[in-house]
């Protein structure tokens, strides 16, 4: 099971379940040979994180590292965190995840540097199939999430499968983000609109 970028990539050569999910390709995941292992894993090492993190941090630091190869210098993170594929997710330097933050699917979800990402977030990167058949045959596929610099997201924020956000922008609390939001702004609601440009001084 890939459990750092080079397994990632090797991963993405050799099974073809993995790199259908990773390309936004329809994929069966409950029929996988692979997937749910790789969900196991990932949910297992949040588990052992959360349940150490405040009598042994070093030690749950480390696990995080592997878990999320792809995170900077300098994140921090507060427990319960939960994560189904670590491998997918990008973290910039300096970046803050507060309690609760849930990243459900293996879609790639790219955070930036410096952002702040309140408690309860919530990021979903897949579709399930629209049409009834397929959608209980199980077929879905994921849609990229990127979250650019400099990010402050407010608590129970819930980001939905393809969105990107724009670098120094801040969406407010219980906000539900349905569409790209462009940098520099403030936004809230459920959907997410811009209200305004970001107050410059």
């Amino acid at each position: 099971m890939p459990t750092n970028s080079r397994d990632l990539d090797a991963a993405l050569e050799n099974d073809e379940d993995v790199r259908a999910l990773f390309a936004g390709e329809w994929i069966r995941y409950r029929t996988s040979d692979t997937l749910p292992g790789l969900t196991w894993k990932a949910q297992s090492t949040c588990a052992r994180i959360n349940r150490i993190f405040f009598d042994d941090p070093e030690e749950a630091q480390l696990l995080f590292a592997e878990l999320v190869p792809g995170a900077g210098t300098g994140v921090d993170f507060r427990p319960p965190i939960n994560l189904d594929y670590g491998i997918g997710l990008t973290i910039g330097d300096r970046t803050f995840l507060n309690k609760d933050f849930l990243v459900v699917g293996g879609g790639y979800v790219t955070i930036g540097a410096d952002c702040l990402i309140g408690p309860r977030c919530s990021i979903y990167t897949p579709n399930h199939a629209e049409e009834p058949g397929r959608r209980r045959e199980g077929w879905e596929r994921a849609s990229a999430v990127t979250i650019g610099d400099n990010v402050w997201l407010g608590g129970s924020v819930t980001i939905l499968p393809g969105v990107t956000i724009g670098d120094d922008s801040v969406i407010g609390a219980g906000s539900v983000v349905t569409h790209d939001i462009p940098s520099g702004v403030v936004a809230a609601g459920n959907p997410c609109r811009v209200i305004r440009p970001l107050r410059t001084a």
